[in-house]
């Protein structure tokens, strides 16, 4: 029954439904009739969220620039998310927030308690811990509230080239791009609500969109992660085949998912190599997963010195203590590449080998 729709409302899922044609296959019928008996519930719970907080959420402003970590999937920003959630001057939505953005006010606590021994365990394309306190992404979150997002198509792969345009918000209506604004603003207020501390937001399908969240933020800093592209498409297609078969509602064409990863990944590139000149001095840090691997403490107090973060000696003997406890992490062996589908990722993402000195 795992799906990220988890959160969703009933007026939404409606929504999702008709705006796909009701179109799901046979075999995830089950699937769908939970998260409409869910999104019920969920309902009803946002009417007493909102009730409860609402004016609150309204009111507040957002004073502190939120810490943005851009990167490809696969390409370590779980990692260096897990290195900055270390740090408790600042707050990252969790597993269970991103998942029930509506009613994380008033359920976290108790459901956390409830089933937060049921959510431990590993994930099952990478074997990072798993834990409903653990950070995620926010666009998880904005799927749920909107679906104005490139996660639609986790659910709906048929549709996919129609999410795809939430990658870079480019090509999209300009009240639909109003809808994702105020889904992140709402969903932000709601964790600073919370926690009262500077965000760190870590989503892949921020790399492609520096413009508008300058736009909306524009104190706002960034961190980006790369690595060697090869490398990033195993791991992008082995999240591909394990783990988004636990959200689809409909089949998907598995003949296309090779070219959609490909198509993905120069699409985001392209944005990010038009859009970094656009962030301020001092505001941008860039950091090599084969760095932050062989050195995580070094390679985060060089990002905390470029940015101005501060505070970086009272984090370190945490620091120590997680990285040491990463030693017996074993990480996924993927197949070789054959030759034709390399020479395709070398040309396609030239730009990425080029500007980051991997050799293709």
């Amino acid at each position: 029954m795992l799906t990220h729709l988890w959160g969703i409302t009933l007026g939404d899922w409606m929504r999702v439904l008709r705006s796909n044609y009701l179109k799901i296959s046979p075999r995830y019928w089950i699937r769908a009739a939970f998260v409409s008996v869910v999104s019920a519930v969920n309902s009803l719970c946002r009417l007493k969220e909102q009730y409860t907080y609402g004016t609150r959420i309204t009111k507040f402003e957002l004073s502190k620039p939120p810490l943005f970590i851009l990167g490809h999937w696969g390409s370590g920003t779980t990692l260096l998310h897990s290195l900055f959630a270390l740090d408790k001057h600042f707050t990252c939505p969790n597993l269970y927030q991103i998942s029930n953005p509506h009613t994380f006010l008033s359920t976290e606590s108790i459901m956390c308690r409830l089933f937060g021994r049921f959510a431990a365990g590993k994930r099952v394309f990478d074997n990072v811990a798993v834990s409903l306190e653990m950070p995620m992404e926010d666009e998880f979150a904005i799927c749920i509230m909107c679906h104005r997002s490139p996660y639609g198509a986790w659910s709906f792969p048929r549709r996919e080239k129609f999410y795809d345009r939430y990658l870079t918000l480019e090509n999209v209506p300009d009240d639909e791009i109003t809808e994702w604004k105020t889904a992140l603003v709402w969903f932000m207020k709601k964790l600073s609500l919370k926690s009262n501390r500077p965000l760190i937001l870590k989503s892949p399908p921020h790399t492609a969109r520096i413009r508008v969240l300058l736009e909306m933020f524009p104190d706002a800093r960034f961190v980006h992660i790369h690595r060697n592209p090869y490398s990033v498409y195993q791991s992008t297609r082995n999240l591909y085949e394990k783990a988004l078969p636990y959200f689809y509602l409909q089949r998907p064409n598995e003949n296309e998912i090779e070219a959609g990863i490909i198509r993905r990944y120069s699409d985001m590139y392209d944005a990010f190599f038009s859009q970094r000149c656009l962030i301020p001095e001092g505001q941008f840090h860039e950091i090599g997963f084969e760095e932050l691997e062989n050195d995580p403490i070094g390679e985060l107090q060089a990002a905390y010195e470029h940015l101005q973060l501060g505070g970086f000696d009272a984090v370190k003997p945490t620091l120590r203590a997680f990285t040491g406890s990463l030693s017996g992490y074993q990480k996924n062996k993927h197949s070789p590449l054959d030759d034709s589908l390399r020479d395709r990722i070398a040309c396609v993402l030239k730009p990425c080998f080029e500007h980051w000195g991997y050799g293709s």
